[in-house]
């Protein structure tokens, strides 16, 4: 379905001033060119100013077939014809043709790089350059981008690269090379296009689309029937044609026409449409040679459909077209050569419809056009479709933009930003009436249009009039007859004699054939300029409100605001537009653009409501002036709130993306709220941005929500909030005391705004946060635990939390103890590992730092190291040590710790050694104490020397306590003691042999003798 508007996107019309009848017309670079109807002429006119004047005027070699003008390179190339022969030629620096009497140069393709006619001093000159080709010319496309050429032949398709050649400091010559050709299978182009690399062929039913690129070497080879020589895969074909002939039936082939069915191949399924393209690479460049592939974009065959009105010979393609659009960066004004499109659209038209398929990233249809009557041409850009009938100039809109926008703008179709979708069904802007309409081009804000009126031939004109003085002479004796009681329609007779014609004669004698010179010609040549963007924008905005009056919420008037919406989106990407003033006022439109959908958006109960929010984020209204765009929408007695308005207060409301409200605003919204979404008031008196609200008002709505619902553990907190804003602490306290704490967690999981606002780095403890910290510290912390532990609050918001809150306490700034009671409380409840390995690393870090301070003054833990110990196993059982003792710790994480930590007293000591032996260096860690500390050394041994350790009891400990005591002379009560207690672990482990091998030589008999003793009777006994 197309919707059908009457807007007016033409703003005025001039007739150029030909003197001959134009045969065909193009346009480009704001100049029109006009080739006679014999073909041997063209002139130039420069469209950009009133009444057309002419540039210049030059004759051709040929009779010109076929015009097409290049804005990259300035040039022309036609497809002539004379003598029989078809030819290609390009003329460039045509405008040096303005001077009358300029030199024309006429030479091949290349002639200059070995010829001599350009040496010497520059020269000014049109250059007519010969373009030779193995098969006539059927079509040629110019490359928007790049100037490059693409000629269709009956087999095949040839690229010529557009080069400019320096020959001097003053002169540069434009130049053509011919880099490949594409051979194809019974396949020959009526039409064709090129950009970008993106070839389209078109024949009388068929569309195909490939494009030319750089190909990885395993691509080429999956694929290399693209690369074999046409006549060995038409060879191939005809074999396997023979192969596959039955015969169907006994009637002759020439009885029946077999029409193919409609097909439709997208992406990767385009190579299976049965039509070959191999390459073949001629330019100079060896390495692009070996890289360079062809991949199927798009296919589509139709088939004559005869309930259309359109007979089987007027079933015919026709208009097709590639057409690119940029998106990101503008710097570069409307110079594109060398970037890459971020879209590509391919447009096609048949007689009565019109397909607009995108090509990049993902290939689909975009839009399908249905033409009220025949279409003879149509022309595609960024913000129409102009299509010709033969009376009448339409103009549709187009989706390039929709597009567009969600290529350049990833946030599209989310909550931050909106744009209308692609798949909008199109719209007719406006239906001009011309008489006679034969031709259609378009450049820039100008349409060009030829009409030429159908002239009857003499005998047709004298029917006409005989009929007409037939029926007069009808008329008047019919009356007669009736004027004196006589029906003639009663007589037979009288009938027959009524339908003779008695003034046959005289007409045919009375009517004199007019001069052909009083009649005028029957052409005309017009440039029609298009209005401009804004100007559009604020006619179909008006537009829109008749439909609003008539039903606010009405799919028309949102069609018609979005049409607008993408007009201006277009405009906006268009490189051209770059004047700094008129870019200002497109934005300034654009945001009025955003701030009216969002307002057609707000009203709505269901469907799309959703959209509301990011149209009135981009529209760059606060919160207030959206809440009081929508009060004035609805009736002075009851306003009816629309769920796309609520939809946008809650998001703008729990994002926190608005600014403070004033009192009366945001008393306006607890009003909104009330009425419309009660269950919400908890969450919408808790924002930051209602802090001005009235408390006495916030609690009225509250004790209203509460008594026709069920007691809720969140609306006593947000009652309890409001009564510290009063500054009622006997109601604060009441409220409180109403639930246990542990149902007041789940209250403030279900509103963490109770408790603080802002995100990341802007995070602000509420009012009530703050009385916690001095009241219930405890009940703070574990609802903070709880709240990390749902995914309410970030570990660093939570950090910069308590570190906000404990800003003005005497204690480390950085990890007040509050902070700390919250990481131990975490870590016990966390089961998350990156989470459990960041505490470890922070609670380390501050038991190091107070165990060299060595001043817990003023600190009050919320858990003692043995509530610590007994609730998780991160905590070993080695106090005070326990951490470092734990399974979970990573040592080698907190070295760079470790080394601010000096090892003077038994405190360092102990930390440096258990750190090493969660190292694994369990045996300088006991060489260590025996030297700083030896009684300390048992309990280590006892603790760390087990399972896989357990040899060093009497390979490493044994040993050195005999050393040491050898050393002492025995006086060294602790070593002694310490060595009895070894002797004793060894008489259990080993056997009598082996600790007979461990004893010294020069050792006292009746100290070893009775563990030797005990270890043999051990023996015995097992």
């Amino acid at each position: 379905m197309v919707h059908v508007y009457n807007c007016h996107p033409f703003a005025s019309q001039h007739i150029v001033p030909t003197e001959q009848e134009p045969g065909l017309v193009c346009s480009g670079g704001g100049a029109l060119f006009v080739v006679s109807a014999g073909g041997c002429k063209i002139e130039a006119y420069q469209m950009k100013e009133d009444q057309c004047p002419l540039i210049c005027r030059f004759s051709t070699m040929g009779t010109v077939r076929s015009i097409r003008h290049s804005l990259t390179g300035d040039y022309l190339v036609t497809i002539e014809e004379k003598n029989n022969a078809t030819y290609l030629r390009a003329y460039t620096n045509w405008r040096y043709q303005a001077v009358e009497k300029t030199r024309v140069g006429v030479r091949l393709l290349g002639h200059f790089l070995r010829g001599s006619s350009f040496r010497g001093a520059p020269k000014e000159q049109m250059e007519i350059i010969e373009i030779p080709l193995f098969e006539p010319p059927l079509c040629v496309a110019c490359c928007p981008l790049t100037g490059d050429l693409l000629v269709g032949c009956s087999k095949s398709l040839v690229v010529f690269n557009l080069k400019k050649q320096t020959l001097s400091e003053q002169l540069d010559v434009l130049d053509f090379e011919r880099v490949l050709i594409l051979h194809l299978t019974d396949y020959s182009p009526s039409q064709v296009a090129f950009c970008g690399g993106y070839v389209a062929l078109q024949t009388e039913l068929e569309i195909l689309v490939v494009k030319l690129q750089q190909m990885e070497t395993r691509s080429l080879v999956a694929d290399e029937s693209s690369q074999l020589p046409a006549d060995i895969l038409a060879a191939a074909d005809l074999v396997e044609d023979d192969m596959k002939k039955e015969p169907l039936s006994p009637h002759e082939p020439g009885d029946f026409f077999m029409f193919p069915k409609h097909l439709e191949l997208l992406g990767d399924e385009a190579k299976d449409c049965g039509i070959s393209v191999s390459l073949e690479w001629t330019g100079m460049d060896t390495e692009a040679r070996n890289h360079m592939g062809v991949t199927y974009v798009l296919f589509r065959r139709f088939a004559p459909d005869f309930f259309q009105g359109c007979s089987v010979e007027e079933t015919c393609l026709h208009s097709l077209q590639l057409h690119p659009m940029f998106t990101g960066n503008r710097d570069e004004g409307g110079d594109q050569r060398g970037r890459e499109p971020s879209c590509m659209f391919c447009f096609f038209s048949l007689p009565n419809a019109g397909y607009m398929y995108s090509l990049k990233n993902t290939v689909e249809l975009i839009s399908t056009y249905q033409y009220p009557e025949k279409a003879h041409q149509a022309v595609f850009c960024d913000q129409f479709l102009y299509v010709i009938t033969r009376n009448a100039l339409q103009c549709f809109s187009v989706r390039c933009s929709a597009v567009a926008a969600r290529v350049e703008d990833p946030y599209i179709d989310t909550t931050m930003k909106a744009c209308p979708p692609f798949t909008m069904e199109v719209c007719g802007l406006r239906i001009q009436l011309f008489i006679g309409l034969k031709s259609l081009c378009h450049d820039g804000n100008h349409v060009v249009l030829l009409t030429a009126a159908d002239v009857e031939s003499k005998e047709e004109s004298d029917r006409v009039a005989r009929r007409a003085v037939e029926s007069k002479e009808h008329k008047a004796l019919t009356g007669i007859f009736l004027a004196v009681g006589i029906e003639p329609s009663s007589n037979p007779a009288l009938e027959s004699f009524l339908s003779r014609s008695f003034l046959s004669r005289k007409t045919s004698i009375s009517s004199k054939p007019k001069d052909p010179n009083e009649s005028g010609h029957g052409w005309n040549l017009y440039v029609i300029n298009t209005v401009s963007t804004l100007q559009l924008y604020r006619e179909m905005v008006e537009y829109s409100k008749r439909y609003e009056h008539s039903t606010p919420l009405s799919q028309n008037c949102i069609h018609l605001l979005s049409e607008a919406h993408l007009l201006l989106r277009a405009a906006l990407l268009n490189p051209s537009s770059q004047d700094s003033e008129d870019r200002a006022q497109l934005q300034e439109a654009f945001q009025e653009s955003c701030a009216q959908l969002g307002d057609c958006f707000s009203r709505l109960s269901k469907r799309d409501c959703h959209l509301a929010l990011p149209y009135y984020k981009m529209s760059g209204l606060s919160v207030t002036e959206v809440i009081q765009r929508n009060m004035a929408m609805g009736s002075s007695s009851e306003v009816d709130y629309g769920s796309g308005f609520l939809f946008f207060l809650k998001h703008s409301l729990y994002e926190e993306t608005m600014e403070e409200l004033s009192e009366e605003t945001a008393n306006t919204v607890l009003d909104i709220f009330s009425k419309a979404e009660p269950g919400q008031l908890p969450h919408v008196v808790s924002s930051s941005f209602m802090m001005k609200a009235s408390p006495a008002c916030v609690l009225a709505h509250l004790e209203q929500l509460e008594a026709y619902g069920a007691p809720s553990v969140t609306v006593t907190l947000c009652k309890a909030a409001q009564a510290l804003h009063l500054g009622d602490t006997q109601l604060y306290q009441q409220q409180m005391d109403r639930h246990a704490e542990m149902l007041q967690v789940y209250g403030f999981i279900e509103e963490p705004k109770l408790l603080l606002h802002g995100r990341g780095k802007a995070v602000v403890p509420t009012h009530l946060a703050r009385h916690l910290h001095d009241t219930q510290d405890g009940l703070l912390v574990a609802a903070v635990v709880a709240l990390h532990e749902n995914s309410k609050v970030k570990l660093e918001e939570a950090d910069l939390f308590f570190q906000e809150l404990c800003k003005d306490t005497v204690e480390n700034p950085s990890s007040p103890q509050l902070l700390v009671d919250f990481w131990e409380a975490l870590l016990v409840a966390s089961s998350q590992e990156v989470i459990i390995h960041e505490l470890l690393f922070r609670l380390t870090s501050v038991y190091i730092d107070r165990i060299t301070r060595r001043d817990r003054s003023g600190i009050h833990a919320l858990k003692t190291a043995d509530d610590l110990i007994n609730s998780c196993s991160h905590y070993g059982l080695l106090f005070p040590w326990s951490l470092l003792c734990g399974p979970t710790l990573d040592v080698s994480s907190i070295l760079p710790l470790l080394e601010q930590l000096p090892d003077s007293d038994n405190a360092g000591l102990s930390i440096h050694v258990l750190c090493a032996t969660k190292l694994r260096r369990h045996e300088s860690s006991i060489e260590r104490l025996l030297d700083r500390c030896p009684q300390a050394i048992m309990p280590y041994a006892n603790h760390e020397l087990q399972n896989e350790k357990l040899a060093l009891w009497w390979q490493k400990l044994f040993p050195e306590l005999c050393m040491r005591t050898r050393l002492s002379s025995g006086e060294n009560s602790v070593l002694l003691a310490a060595l009895k207690e070894t002797l004793v672990v060894l008489a259990m482990e080993l056997n009598p042999l082996e600790f007979l091998d461990l004893l010294p030589d020069d050792g006292t008999a009746h100290f070893f003798l009775p563990h030797l003793l005990e270890c043999t009777q051990r023996k015995i006994l097992t």
